[in-house]
Formats: C-alpha cells, structure tokens, sequence
C-alpha cells in the first residue's frame, strides 16, 4: 500500500493525492510550524480572555470528559493546577474501560481533589449501539475520517451528556482532552449557540436513535435545553474548549507528569488508547470496512508537526492488538468469530 512519505496517511485514505515524490495532498496544505505557532498563541490568548470572563461565577468553571487516558488525564491536570479552574470531570463508563484505567481515575481525582461523576446507561442497550454501530453507513465518511464507527456513537454520546449536563448546571467550559492531531488548533476555543447545538446534535445523535430508539433520552440533549429562559440566550450553552491543541505536547513529559499523580500504564489497551478496551476492536471492524486505520489522521497530524516521528507513527498504527483482549470483546459483544 502506498503511504505518503511525509506523514503516515495510506493511499485507502478518502481523498487523498500524492504528488511526484509521494508527498500527500494533506502535507502540502501544511502551513508550517511558525503558522501553527501563532495560531497557537492566538487561541491560547482567546482562552484567557474566555476565563477572564467566565471564571470563579458558579460552582465549576467547567466539565471535563474525563476518559483515563493519558492525553484526558494531562488536561485536567493543567487545567487545575496551571489554569485554576474548578473542574466537573464526567467517565462514560460504557462497560469497556480498562480496569487500570479505573484506578488511574479514582487516584488521579483523588490526588487533584477534583469532584468527578461517571455515568453509566444500561450495558445492554451500550452494547447494541456498539453492535449496530458496525453496519456500514451508519456514519458519513467524512465522521469516519477520524474515528471508528463505534467511536463516533460512543463519543456522540458523551458529547450531549456533556453539553446537557454543562446547560443544565449552567457551567461556562466543556473540556476534551484531544491531542493536537485529532482537532484542528481553530476550533480549540468554540462559543456554542442554542441552533448550533440543535442542529450538531440532531445530525450525531440520529444514528444512535436509530439504533436503540429512546433508551439513552434521559443521557443526551432534548428540546427542552435549547429553550431561551434568560435575556441573553447564548449565556446558556457553554465554550467547547480542547487545549492540548495550543499547549506544548510531549507525550514523554505528559506521561512522567501524571505518573507523579499516581497514573500507570494500562497493560490491556491497544497501541492507540489508554483506557478502552473497546477501541482495538473498533479500529480492526474499521479497517476491514474502509482499507484505512482510524488513528492514521490523528497520527498523521502529530508526524506532521513534529510531535512524532514518521517511523513511531507507522509503528503504533501497525502494532496489533491482544488478541485475548479481541475476543472478550467480541463476546461480552455478543459476536462469534463468523460476524
């Protein structure tokens, strides 16, 4: 398979173009990393003055999607210790998360005296979501650019908890915890508005209604949170903010960083996670469907900026997961090997 030598991105990747010396069309769009500097003081600079403004009003600064995993980790680290903030941290427990990955979370809150909350809707309608979320076209090509189907219905999920949730207690910041290659540095600081939200949350959620009808309502945004009730409508939907985008990232300091909290190293994740035992199944339905691994964007873009070497990015997108780990997957799933 022909892969860009630049980056990490196939030729299965959907529209892809590589010029004479195999440079990528993804590549050549690169601005550089002076451009990529100052968008990032740009947007770190639009972070402060969101603080400025919302800071120290309720009983949290903001909510944070709290996974385990050593990028969602190091965000909530920084955004209690550098930033000050008063922090929700919020697990999707959806019955697939490494138990080490439980632990780090309960030692992590603890040595950060952060109030954290895991919600956990029933394991067998998560488990039909995860099932039918296999079938091909549930999402559009353009989501499975950067995640699995099974991701996109597990992450559409904790997207309207967070957004619900953050409307329903009237915090000012949802956080994510992803790594400068999974979104781009521009939406890193991102003012939601009510027909905004409806109509994102319209679109992510469809699929999952689709699959389980209204089993998962009491989790995610319903009409009643786009209703005006103040004088100024938009105070009531909150910035999405993801700020490892305009942070130095290196993973090596990342990881001896919260291993000072207490963190260690899941042993029964794949490559690609520090907390799902999900995920490797996931991405091995994904590559059998598009010819393409879903972390190859997200890798591509820490190669590309130099957060990564191009050999260590092909490495972790290579690196098979336990098969052990594959079939207790696959049967907690209810699947045989024939599916």
């Amino acid at each position: 398979m022909r892969i860009c030598s630049t980056c990490v991105l196939p030729e299965t990747f959907p529209g892809i173009r590589f010029d004479e010396n195999g440079k990528c069309s993804y590549c050549k769009k690169y601005r550089g990393q002076d451009n990529q500097d100052q968008l990032k003081e740009r947007f770190k600079d639009k972070f402060l003055g969101v603080l400025k403004d919302t800071k120290g009003k309720g009983p949290y600064d903001a909510l944070m999607a709290y996974s385990g995993g050593k990028d969602s980790t190091y965000t909530l680290t920084r955004l209690k210790e550098d930033f000050g903030l008063r922090v929700l941290a919020i697990t999707f427990d959806h019955g697939f998360v490494s138990p080490m990955a439980l632990e780090n979370i309960r030692k992590v809150t603890d040595a950060l005296n952060v109030d954290h909350i895991a919600f956990h809707p029933g394991g067998g309608t998560l488990c039909e979501v995860f099932v039918k979320s296999m079938r091909p076209g549930m999402y559009p090509i353009k989501a499975l650019e950067r995640a699995s189907s099974i991701c996109n219905s597990c992450m559409n999920i904790v997207k309207s908890f967070l957004l619900r949730t953050a409307i329903e207690m009237e915090v000012p910041l949802v956080a994510y915890g992803w790594s400068p290659g999974q979104a781009p540095i521009q939406s890193s600081v991102f003012k939601t508005n009510g027909s905004m939200v409806q109509q994102m949350q319209q679109a992510m959620l469809k699929p999952v209604r689709d699959m389980v009808g209204n089993r998962l309502s009491a989790f995610l945004l319903e009409e009643r949170h786009y209703e005006n009730k103040s004088a100024d409508p938009g105070s009531r939907f909150p910035y999405l903010v993801h700020p490892l985008a305009f942070m130095n990232y290196d993973e090596e300091r990342i990881l001896e960083s919260i291993r000072e909290l207490g963190w260690v190293d899941p042993k029964d994740t794949d490559a690609n996670s520090t907390n799902c035992l999900l995920n490797g199944f996931a991405n091995q339905v994904h590559m059998e469907q598009h010819a393409f691994h879903p972390y190859a964007f997200e890798i591509a873009g820490l190669v590309r900026e130099g957060y990564m070497t191009r050999d260590e990015g092909l490495k972790k997108l290579s690196t098979p997961s336990d098969p052990k780990v594959i079939a207790y997957v696959k049967q907690k799933l209810g699947l045989t090997d024939s599916v």
